[in-house]
């Protein structure tokens, strides 16, 4: 019954994906896991009690009504934009976390301004450590273990073909493991056999240079010369928390190769190779080995939409019968051609992540990438909202450019933010034929969407957590919330979020590809929170979610869950703290005080995530900075990515209202930055930080001007 009823599920939501955008292979991208794939954690909503009646407020020219105007020295400009907007965003090269900034008031008690930004980076900095700890931890010895099963078996299938039309699949399916192997444990042995093919890709990896044709995919000739399978070796780079340990790199490198070598269905030998993988994991404890992996890194990230291990077991059983093993399908060449009609009937992925160059039309694209992944990369929604803006499913503009590059912008705008969509308008980014239709599409179907396919997992559930970021704010909210240009603070946030995510999932998620102290004076220095009580509760709900997944699978530790579970009362706190700022309600003595002492707490919460790693000075702040880069599209035949960033902790002052006062109070909020980038020298977070340091940074986006004083 249960699976009758996923699979009704599943066939609704097919339908309205098809309804929605026209694609019919975007049904991958909701369906509920199956037996394999089961789910760690419910998910459990926090309600919203909120009755906005703040009074509208303006500020003086002369900041005549701000109790406070004198407790903080701006410059012409940001006074301009404070009075303008109520609120204004100013740069600084020295702030690199947020916990630091907020802790001035250690020293100097200044009412604190509690920002969404600074809550929802403290959310990337526990979840990055818990998926670090994971890999060190289980996943990357249960992987080495997987490795060394599955070439045991990959060799024995060569030695029992040998002779045979599957041999050569057998050798690339030997080399394949091999390759994995020995990126994952340098000692790890390579059958003789496929020596040279190995060690070539391994060298092509080292070197990453970009785009080439892969020796082990297309080994014995078995590819047409114009057919011949290329990989983008630039993806190699580990990058993200990756490229802080040696063992971190190594597992980066064999997941990166097992997550993006695609055995085509259009290619007879590379079809063989899938049906002898899926055979081999059949054995022994390999099927588990590679769902204990599979399964934890659904549970952060979500499903690959690559033709999977189950669905190739499910032709064989269908046509060769239950449990065939190895010699009833090779013995059985009459139901070979079945067999691969049937494979190329399987629906396409939704996302292209392979380097296909020159091809005019989805249909081919999606021929040429459709094909079996040991353990594909991800299916993400952002990642598909990025297909389906880019050529060919978007065609040129009146100048005959190609879009072959996304903007960070199209995200918020199909969640629906019409500011987003207005500013990707006045920039030229939606003149291109389709772009408008297919942006309306997506617009549909995200709207759409249930609340059990945005909770499905980590990653998506994040997403939902940044939706009310693109909501305009109603009346009785602070007046420095109801403008336009707040909007875009608003965005600034969203994309800042989110480049965190994209940066601590990018080995998992598919790239798209186009083709408490102080002393003195008594000062009266109560605080605010920024009142967003639907992105507060959605966070506390994903925290819970996150512990309470990981526990039930063995995967957290106890001081790990005793963090998370603070993180969660404090997240409940500013909730509740919104709440009773929008209805007018006065904030109790404990309440101020927790936002007096929130630095603290952020330290705390910093010093906790970075444990893993042997800090536990604050003094680190200079090695492990809140900035980060990730790439998250790339353009094969120009040879570039988009890189996406946050920089220095940039200082925010707004006019906040307390008594039926105003005064000032001063937080701080993310730097974004996004900028093309060559393909073969995609940016590590050590880089980024050197080029931070160095003033070499591009410039910031130009819609952030309205509220950012240069």
């Amino acid at each position: 019954m249960k699976r009758l009823l996923l699979a009704l599920y599943g066939l609704v939501l097919l339908l309205l994906l098809i309804a929605a955008s026209g694609c019919s292979n975007q049904d991958k991208a909701s369906q509920t896991p199956g037996v394999i794939t089961a789910k760690f954690a419910t998910y459990e909503e926090v309600t919203v009690n909120a009755t906005p009646a703040i009074k509208p407020y303006k500020v003086d020219r002369d900041l005549g009504n701000i109790t406070n105007k004198d407790m903080f020295r701006l410059s012409p400009a940001a006074t301009n934009l404070l009075i303008e907007n109520g609120f204004v965003v100013v740069p600084n090269t020295y702030e690199k976390e947020f916990f630091s900034l907020y802790e001035r008031n250690r020293y100097e008690p200044v009412p604190l301004f509690i920002t969404t930004d600074s809550v929802l980076h403290n959310y990337h900095l526990f979840f990055d450590h818990l998926l670090r700890v994971v890999e060190t931890e289980k996943l990357a010895p249960q992987l080495q273990e997987l490795n060394k099963a599955m070439l045991s078996q990959s060799q024995k299938q060569c030695k029992d073909l040998k002779g045979t039309d599957w041999e050569n699949a057998a050798r690339r399916t030997a080399g394949f493991f091999a390759v994995a192997g020995k990126l994952l444990d340098p000692g790890a042995p390579v059958p003789l056999e496929v020596k040279s093919e190995v060690e070539n890709e391994l060298a092509l990896i080292e070197n990453h240079q970009g785009i080439a044709v892969s020796p082990l995919m297309n080994i014995g000739g078995s590819s047409d010369s114009g057919d011949l399978q290329q990989e983008d070796y630039s993806q190699y780079i580990p990058r993200g928390h990756y490229e802080r340990t040696d063992l971190l790199k190594a597992y980066f490198k064999s997941m990166m190769w097992y997550g993006r070598m695609t055995f085509r269905v259009n290619n007879e030998d590379e079809t063989k190779s899938a049906v002898l993988i899926a055979l081999a994991l059949n054995q022994g404890e390999n099927r588990q080995m590679w769902d204990r992996i599979y399964a934890t890194t659904n549970f952060f990230v979500g499903k690959s939409d690559d033709v999977s291990y189950e669905q190739f077991k499910e032709l064989i059983d269908n046509i060769y019968g239950a449990d065939a093993g190895l010699q009833t399908v090779v013995a059985g060449p009459e139901k070979w051609d079945a067999f691969l009609e049937a494979a190329r009937e399987l629906e396409p992925p939704s996302i292209n992540s392979m380097p296909v160059i020159d091809v005019t039309s989805p249909s081919e694209r999606e021929k040429e990438s459709k094909g079996f992944r040991f353990m594909g990369q991800r299916f993400t929604l952002d990642a598909s909202v990025f297909q389906r803006l880019l050529y060919p499913e978007v065609m040129v503009n009146s100048q005959g450019e190609m879009r072959v590059l996304p903007k960070g912008l199209d995200i918020p705008a199909a969640m629906g933010s019409e500011e987003a969509y207005d500013i990707l308008q006045a920039t030229g980014a939606t003149d291109y034929r389709n772009y408008p239709e297919n942006m309306a599409k997506m617009k549909a179907y995200i709207a759409g969407l249930s609340k059990e396919t945005w909770n499905q997992n980590l990653y998506w559930n994040w997403l939902y957590t940044l939706m009310p970021l693109t909501w305009e704010k109603p009346a009785g909210y602070p007046s420095f919330m109801r403008n336009s240009a707040w909007e875009r603070k608003d965005l600034n946030t969203y994309l800042g979020s989110w480049a965190e995510l994209k940066h601590d999932t990018i080995l998992y998620a598919k790239p798209v590809y186009a083709e408490a102290g102080g002393g003195g004076e008594i000062i009266d220095d109560r605080g605010y929170v920024e009142p967003n009580p639907d992105v507060y509760a959605r966070l506390a709900s994903l925290v819970k979610m996150n512990s309470s997944g990981l526990k039930a699978r063995g995967l957290l530790n106890e001081r790990d869950q005793e963090s998370l579970a603070r993180m969660e009362t404090l997240v409940l706190a500013l909730k509740t703290i919104s709440e009773k700022e929008l209805s007018n309600t006065p904030l109790t003595d404990e309440e101020y005080d927790l936002i007096r002492s929130y630095g603290g707490q952020l330290e705390h919460f910093w010093l906790e995530a970075l444990r893993d790693e042997g800090i536990d000075h604050r003094s680190a702040i200079f090695d492990r900075p809140a900035a980060l880069v990730a790439d998250v599209a790339t353009n094969p035949g120009g040879g570039q990515v988009l890189e996406e960033a946050t920089g220095n902790v940039f200082e925010i002052y707004a006019v906040v209202p307390v008594d039926g006062k105003l005064r000032i109070a001063i937080g701080g909020v993310y730097s974004y930055y996004e900028f093309p980038w060559p393909l073969n020298d995609r940016l590590t977070d050590s880089r980024w930080h050197r080029m931070l340091n160095d003033g070499q940074v591009p410039q910031l986006p130009g819609w952030t001007e309205t509220f950012i004083a240069q």
